[in-house]
């Protein structure tokens, strides 16, 4: 079974040329096959944001080989895969970024080591995996080669995982580690809206948002129109996820970067 379409996410950017590099290496084993940029933006090395954008993302895409590579482990013993789901391949390092697009595709069915030197470039260097592994990998599950040549199989039971981030919800506060900022500002937390109903926090609250010192009104919101230009809100982001987010402008340019926000209804 091959595919037509591979998805790619990195935290490579695009100032250099290994997005480009990876491309290339796709084009000359796979011509046929359509690439999906799913972002390039990932913040170096930031494997929880790279997997949260890859798990919200993968369920609207067809059926693809989804190719990911956030790997500040490139070139140590962690494992390079592919992992198996019922719904598409991923490939990329066994380093937990691809763990939550795979529970989203439906869960882990079986797992390779990408050990074949059939199926990588000829040379291999120590810190460009994506290019030389990863790329070549994708590029020949697309036209079809079957998993289980690439290497032996690996139990899917000592697949890593990212730790699971803390959420805390408690009646009239919700506290939780940041998922990501996109390129609105908008600070994506780990809670979901089940977290913030769990909390009693609801529509039309006045809360307080407390990060690292910083103390500021807000209101929880259905969307951004709940609260004047200028004004933040708490709301419930296209993933199920809880954000804060300022109407018109940039949460994280409002409240600066921190690890954890807390939402505490005002008294």
């Amino acid at each position: 079974m091959g595919y037509d379409w591979i998805s790619f996410t990195t935290d490579y950017g695009l100032s250099d040329g290994f997005v480009a590099a990876c491309h290339g290496v796709i084009a000359r084993f796979a011509p046929g096959v359509r690439m999906i940029d799913v972002t390039h933006a990932v913040p170096p090395q930031r494997l929880r944001w790279g997997a949260a954008v890859l798990a919200q993302t993968v369920p609207y895409l067809p059926p693809s080989v989804h190719l990911a590579v956030v790997d500040p482990g490139v070139g140590t013993d962690r494992r390079p895969i592919v992992v198996v789901t019922d719904a598409g391949v991923l490939v990329g390092p066994d380093n937990g970024l691809l763990q939550p697009a795979a529970e989203a595709l439906g869960g882990v069915r079986s797992a390779y080591l990408l050990a074949a030197p059939d199926y990588r470039l000829s040379a291999v260097s120590a810190t460009f995996h994506g290019r030389d592994i990863f790329a070549p990998a994708a590029a020949h599950l697309a036209v079809g080669v079957a998993p289980e040549r690439f290497g032996p199989p690996i139990d899917p039971d000592s697949l890593a995982r990212l730790r699971a981030p803390e959420i805390d919800a408690v009646p009239g506060e919700l506290s939780s580690e940041v998922l990501t900022v996109d390129r609105f500002g908008n600070i994506q937390l780990a809670a979901t809206a089940k977290d913030l109903a769990a909390a009693g926090l609801r529509r039309g609250d006045h809360v307080t948002i407390r990060a690292e010192g910083a103390m500021v009104p807000a209101t929880v919101a259905h969307t951004f129109a709940d609260v004047r230009s200028g004004e933040l809100l708490v709301v419930i982001d296209s993933a199920d996820h809880v954000a804060v987010a300022v109407n018109g402008g940039s949460a994280v340019e409002r409240l600066g970067e921190a690890d954890r926000f807390t939402v505490a209804r005002r008294r």
